[in-house]
């Protein structure tokens, strides 16, 4: 029976679709709805088009906006291929015409699924590690949100009030925020008096409110003259103090709840294990791969998707040009090498490795790029066999860890 291939230009609200045969002549191009019964029937449709023979879809987005379409081709049993936008970007110039529409995009998707051989199949995640990808997700955002809130109290301080600006910081000391929430500017600090003031923020649960206390009126003292907008900007500090602890707020539950979810997991505990993981980076990293070691063939495959494997770069008698990688999981990438960088604290394998590198000139980060990188065979064997991390006792230990 002949094959077919269907390329889908995914978007948010609707898919193009074009349908090609072995020569790759078009059987069909259709725009449709983001919504299950049309994508149902086309689904329906493609196969009567296939009459029997095999059918290959390939889509350019892996999440999102194809999200629906995804799920219903995996339960119909369909093969997906990923075509990332990138790959699709450079294809469309070795076709004919300088024109962009969806349409070209879907069958040169289709054209492309066609011809390539080493395109990835979109795998069908576990529950559990869907659960984490969008837990982790959330919690990146707040991470994100929670950065740019002291970034802008910390700069509306400045506009009347920088000796208080300067006397905390405000991304590790809520007694900081609480104080904030109650008190913002000199006069007010100095009205109220050293011991009222760390009376007022112990009763409000703040350790340490003796000392933050002194903090802000030393502070206080520092300061006699009234800015012009101070009014105005020392209200917008008290909302947005209050904002922050908000998001700790969220930011203490949704740790819980990734927490949770992730001990259901069977890599969660051997992760652990390993120095540098801690429950949020390991639910990450289980929420980066799927939940399985599935989509990968190798470490080296693992590595590539992480962007911790280098790109050759050779042409000619130029060899061994090696650079950062463009297409690759960012977020996986920052697991890894936040992983590596905690490991160093507490794991004398990784310190001796990351020593080494430094001592042959390595940068610190091209050190902890190169130690996430030979951590990355340590982890797969450890998922791969579903066992604990053992810290070497000889040295050099990481070399012996990695050989074992």
């Amino acid at each position: 029976m002949p094959a077919i291939w269907a390329g889908v230009d995914a978007g948010k609200r609707e898919h193009h679709c074009v349908v090609i045969d072995e020569t790759g002549a078009t059987l069909l191009s259709r725009r449709l709805p983001n919504d299950e019964e049309p994508l149902l029937e086309l689904i329906s449709e493609i196969d009567e088009l296939a009459a029997g023979g095999e059918v290959t879809w390939a889509t350019d987005l892996n999440a999102g906006g194809s999200a629906l379409l995804l799920a219903l081709l995996h339960a119909h049993g369909l093969q997906v291929l990923y075509i990332p936008g990138r790959i699709v970007h450079h294809a469309a110039a070795t076709y004919r015409g300088d024109g962009k529409t969806d349409a070209k995009d879907a069958r040169i998707i289709a054209d492309q699924a066609r011809m390539r051989t080493d395109l990835q199949p979109v795998m069908s995640a576990e529950q559990i590690s869907i659960d984490l990808r969008l837990l982790t997700s959330r919690r990146t955002d707040l991470i994100y949100d929670r950065v740019r809130a002291i970034n802008r109290l910390r700069a509306t301080m400045l506009e009347y009030f920088p000796a208080l600006e300067r006397a905390f910081d405000y991304s590790k000391s809520k007694g900081a925020l609480m104080l904030l929430s109650g008190y913002q500017t000199a006069p007010q600090l100095r009205r109220i008096g050293q011991p009222r003031l760390a009376a007022w923020l112990k009763k409000r649960g703040v350790r340490g409110a003796a000392a933050v206390a002194a903090k802000a009126l030393a502070a206080a003292q520092a300061q006699h003259t009234t800015m012009p907008t101070e009014t105005t900007a020392s209200a917008l500090v008290a909302i947005m103090a209050e904002e922050i602890t908000v998001i700790d707020a969220k930011l203490s539950e949704l740790d819980q709840q990734i927490l949770e979810t992730s001990r259901w997991h069977e890599y969660a505990e051997l992760l652990e294990s390993m120095p540098g993981f801690g429950p949020i980076l390991a639910a990450t990293f289980i929420a980066n791969i799927g939940g399985s070691l599935d989509a990968f063939q190798s470490p080296d495959r693992l590595a590539s998707v992480a962007g911790l494997a280098p790109a050759p770069r050779d042409s000619g008698r130029i060899s061994g040009n090696l650079h950062r990688p463009r297409r690759f999981n960012r977020r996986l990438l920052r697991t890894c090498y936040l992983a590596a960088l905690s490991s160093l604290k507490n794991s004398p394998a990784s310190r001796t490795f990351y020593d080494r590198k430094r001592a042959e000139g390595k940068s610190h980060k091209q050190a902890l790029l190169a130690l996430a990188r030979r951590r990355i065979n340590v982890i797969w064997a450890m998922l791969r066999d579903l066992t604990s991390y053992r810290e070497p006792l000889a040295a050099p230990p990481l070399q012996a860890a990695l050989t074992a």
